[in-house]
């Protein structure tokens, strides 16, 4: 019972990070205090540690001996490699997604879907994002495949950073119309046409970016002040 629920602990905190991150609420670079963060949420350093490590393993945070950890600051190089691998990947995500749909993956994808939007159109641009994200991850489950889903969890949380540093235009955000294009694709198993419309999303993302490096910092109290584990 106790390793469940340090288990349970361990996946909250990680989730806790992870959706700043994905919500751009941590900015790249903030320093993550294992201490600080220990003292919000309530949990033992070590608790902290193994979330960190996690991040840290999928290439959104940075642990260096003697300075401890932050939130990654992706290069321009990192960004472009990180944005290659995408297409990569999610040309075959798409491809699987498309072989076998079943319904009620379509219908939480669509829901996922509108629910983007809805954070738009109030100005949760951070939820917004997240759950953009998110769409990318629910189709790599679409396609059935752990490792493909695995993998591209660790870029989209990537991108989400690169976006947050090089980003030229936060005001405009459409990517809700392509998502309901991709899942109207994948539903009629047109892998062609899927394919197609994935690149099209994906060459909208890097249209946004410029090779302007910015640098923030955020408070870690102020971004988990509403959450508990």
């Amino acid at each position: 019972m106790a390793s469940q629920n340090r288990a349970t602990q361990d996946e909250a905190i990680y989730g806790h990070i992870f959706d700043a991150i994905l919500e751009q609420r941590l900015a790249p670079g903030t320093k993550l205090s294992e201490e600080s963060l220990g003292d919000i949420f309530g949990v033992s350093r070590t608790v902290i540690h193994r979330a960190l490590s996690r991040l840290a393993h999928e290439k959104v945070v940075v642990i260096r001996p003697n300075r401890g950890a932050m939130v990654a600051s992706p290069t321009i190089d990192d960004a472009k490699q990180v944005l290659f691998a995408r297409r990569v990947i999610e040309k075959t995500v798409i491809e699987l997604a498309a072989e076998n749909p079943i319904d009620k993956q379509l219908d939480q994808l669509r829901k996922l879907v509108k629910d983007e939007q809805d954070c738009f159109a109030r100005g949760d641009r951070g939820t917004g994002i997240r759950l953009s994200g998110e769409f990318h991850l629910q189709l790599a489950e679409v396609s059935g495949n752990g490792p493909l889903r695995s993998f591209l969890r660790s870029l989209v949380s990537q991108s989400s950073l690169i976006i947050a540093l090089y980003e030229n235009d936060t005001q405009t955000h459409c990517s809700y119309d392509e998502h309901l294009a991709l899942i109207d694709a994948v539903a009629a198993k047109d892998k062609v046409r899927a394919v197609l419309l994935m690149e099209h999303h994906l060459d909208h993302v890097e249209q946004k970016l410029t090779l302007h490096d910015e640098n923030a910092k955020g408070d870690l109290k102020a971004i988990f002040s509403n959450l508990s584990v």
